[in-house]
């Protein structure tokens, strides 16, 4: 039992990195999901103090990164349509185009890169917004993914270190 729930919780805290970068997986919770998994397990324990930190820090990241790409948009002039454009620019990157056969960068990364900015740009350009305010708005967009992404992303990379730390003393003891 113990082999399929570190298994299962390895798998999670996989997902859960991928889901730090897709929009849509809910990485961090995903990556929360996996500590308890491995915390069922009859030689990993955690305590109770770890368990509400990473649980609340998993539920705010999570309500965060709904909030920041708006707030960079807006903060540098966007509107609503800058967010969903870089949030419809984001999914075609990572999901229309590799379908297509088009992968932008080693692994598509650049076009998830790219893709919220031309995203939040083509937005704004159809709501009539200016060509350089269009420009100002989808950088502000961009950036607030990015910080999103990488805070879920380091929430996410921690949850894996801690259990492959975890495994090795496990293998080790």
């Amino acid at each position: 039992m113990d082999f399929f729930l570190i298994s299962l919780g390895i798998l999670l805290a996989l997902f859960g990195i991928v889901g730090a970068i897709i929009p849509g997986l809910p990485g961090p919770p995903i990556s929360f999901i996996s500590l308890i998994l491995m915390n069922l397990t009859d030689n990993i324990t955690y305590s109770e103090s770890f368990f509400f930190t990473f649980g609340f820090l998993a539920l705010a990241i999570t309500l965060l990164d709904y909030y920041v790409p708006i707030y960079g948009t807006k903060k540098f002039g966007g509107s609503r349509a800058g967010v969903v454009g870089s949030t419809v620019g984001l999914i075609a990157a990572v999901f229309i185009l590799p379908f297509a056969g088009i992968i932008i960068g080693p692994f598509g990364l650049l076009g998830i890169i790219l893709g919220p900015f031309a995203g939040a740009w083509i937005g704004e350009t159809m709501a009539g917004t200016r060509g350089d305010l269009a420009l100002k708005a989808a950088f502000g967009s961009f950036i607030g993914f990015l910080a999103g992404t990488l805070v879920k992303l380091v929430y996410s990379m921690a949850i894996m270190i801690i259990i492959v730390i975890d495994i090795i003393k496990l293998l080790f003891s």
